[in-house]
């Protein structure tokens, strides 16, 4: 198939109105932030029966211009752009609202009682799964055992993830499904088994390691990993999100997200990012890139994954962790495997977005892209790295230099701060979560949130990107505060520059004419309020193509 077969002609001509045409929508709020340079604030908004909006502008002008416009006046709410969350994983959301949730989860025993009471829900023999502890959370901060489960679940097998999906905890019988000895001192490419001083497992496994429970897991059917997306999208809407960007899904996943396309079941947007093995890669190359008629669905990326994670101490590092002597984390992919998968991307006209976090990892990554895009790197490729977490000083000037674009997400910083500075020292954490430094440099930054491993709302994020504190505003005036975003570049980062990372400019991110009725009806002025309101905004509506996919209960 020729790779333009798979893409929808999605522009509209917007001619003059039809007399057959149902009448416009005009919607007048106290204040419309529409992103837009040309006109940042209105009062009013007109948008046509397919969503597409035709005028923005004062009430009394668009009243005139359109008279026969059903009305919608949100009285002294603010409308923004929908937001969309530049790196979420909404499958993993949607699983992770049917699994024991260990979120917040201040001890091990805590842990405990949470799987006990899930366990009841759970038939004879099932597999106990559950998402979200942290041992930086616990007293101790060191990682758990298997024995600690299996003296509560000695024949149920258990398998939970850490809170960023990089590394996970197993009992004795889920290692025991694996079906393979566990022992001895081997290792997975790029992943981790940790083992005691004899060689035995201690039940915990590291980024590639995490695939041998994975597989040993149960195969869930198709309705249930369908409720997964339905569940996550909703969540999504329902804090007034009207995209994401889904970072590294199958093929079989995409395929899900189709049917539920076909059916109108979509309620917001995804830009998908095919997952980094070689089979999606190929798929993207063989048949081009995709997108829906819909317009609510389409994949035209790669997810790549240059290393694991800071908490896991799986990110890789150019020097040993500050608090792990002789270890620099791990490349879940060599630069060997991402240089050649970004050469056949390139090749193929697929955006790159590649997962960095350690100093190391981002360096690699930069370089892999430097090497496949070669003079190409001054065009608008629009390639990523997702997090660009920690970046050595030599390297942070490069992102711009290159056209790279940082997709970074605040609440990792601020959920970070307890205990990144003792992973890498003070030299290196000078150039951690340093969105200023990289806006300042020229870098295009695409906010998210990187749901399940944080949460959801975005909210949470805009308020951690201008204080850089927790939720009581500690510690006071922020954690490295001269990395600060101000509300409205925390506000772009949610909308305009994340649609921009999705080449999605031209149809999201602002409310001028010609672009998609997408919005997000708000009580309080995100632009207006202190820093600590962001984190309470009240989302009354979200809109997407011009019909609400969420009202809040009045």
């Amino acid at each position: 198939m020729h790779r333009t077969a798979w893409i929808f002609a999605a522009a509209l001509a917007l001619g003059p109105a039809q007399a057959q045409e149902p009448p416009a929508t005009l919607l007048t709020a106290a204040r419309i932030h529409t992103m837009d340079a040309a006109r940042p604030l209105a009062r009013a908004m007109a948008y046509d029966a397919d969503g597409r909006i035709l005028a923005v502008g004062d009430p009394a002008t668009l009243g005139a211009q359109f008279p026969q416009a059903r009305r919608i006046d949100v009285g002294d709410a603010t409308v923004v752009p929908g937001l969309i969350d530049a790196h979420a994983h909404v499958s993993g959301l949607g699983m992770a609202m049917m699994e024991a949730d260990l979120t917040g989860a201040t001890d091990k025993q805590e842990v405990l009682r949470r799987l006990q009471a899930h366990a009841r829900t759970l038939a004879p023999g099932a597999w106990l799964v559950g998402r979200g502890w942290d041992q930086n959370d616990w007293p101790e901060r060191a990682f758990p055992t298997a024995a600690e489960l299996d003296a509560v679940f000695p024949d149920r097998p258990v398998w939970l993830s850490r809170i960023d999906g990089h590394a996970g905890w197993a009992n004795g019988a889920a290692m025991r499904a694996v079906g393979r000895d566990l022992a001895g001192t081997w290792q997975p490419a790029g992943g981790k088994i940790l083992r005691d001083a004899a060689g035995r497992p201690t039940g915990i496994f590291v980024d590639n390691a995490m695939l041998l429970l994975d597989q040993a897991r149960p195969a869930l059917d198709q309705a249930t990993l369908e409720r997964a997306l339905s569940l996550g999208m909703q969540a999504a809407v329902q804090h007034g999100l009207t995209g994401v960007h889904d970072a590294g899904i199958s093929l079989d996943e995409l395929r899900r997200y189709q049917r539920l396309a076909d059916r109108g079941a979509m309620p917001l947007r995804i830009y998908a990012m095919a997952d980094g093995d070689a089979a999606a890669l190929a798929a993207l190359c063989r048949d081009g890139l995709y997108r829906h008629p819909s317009g609510r669905l389409q994949m035209r990326a790669v997810k790549l994954y240059a290393d694991g994670a800071l908490g896991s101490r799986g990110a890789a590092m150019l020097e040993d962790y500050s608090d792990d002597h002789g270890n620099r984390g791990l490349m879940v992919m060599s630069p060997e495997a991402l240089a050649v998968a970004s050469a056949k991307a390139k090749r193929c006209g697929v955006q790159v977005a590649t997962h960095a976090i350690g100093d190391r990892g981002n360096r690699v990554s930069l370089d892999v892209y430097a090497e496949a895009l070669g003079a190409a790197a001054a065009g608008d490729h629009r390639w990523r790295i997702e997090h660009a977490q920690v970046l050595a000083a030599a390297d942070l000037p490069r992102l711009a230099a290159m056209r790279v674009i940082a997709s970074m997400q605040p609440t990792h910083a601020t959920s970070d701060m307890p205990w990144a500075g003792d992973r890498v020292g003070p030299q290196r954490i000078v150039g951690a979560y340093a969105w200023r430094q990289l806006r300042d440099s020229g870098a295009r930054l695409a906010l998210g949130s990187d749901f399940p491993v944080e949460s959801v709302d975005p909210r949470l994020g805009l308020y951690s990107a201008v204080s850089r504190a927790d939720a009581a505003g500690k510690p006071a005036g922020g954690w490295m505060p001269q990395e600060k975003l101000t509300a409205y570049e925390a506000l772009r980062g949610f909308t305009l520059d994340a649609a921009y990372a999705g080449f999605a400019e031209g149809e999201l991110g602002s409310l001028a004419a010609g672009k998609r009725a997408d919005f997000v009806v708000l009580a309080e002025d995100p632009l207006a309020v202190p820093d600590a309101a962001l984190r309470s905004l009240q989302v009354r509506a979200t809109y997407v193509d011009g019909k609400p996919v969420y009202e809040a209960p009045r």
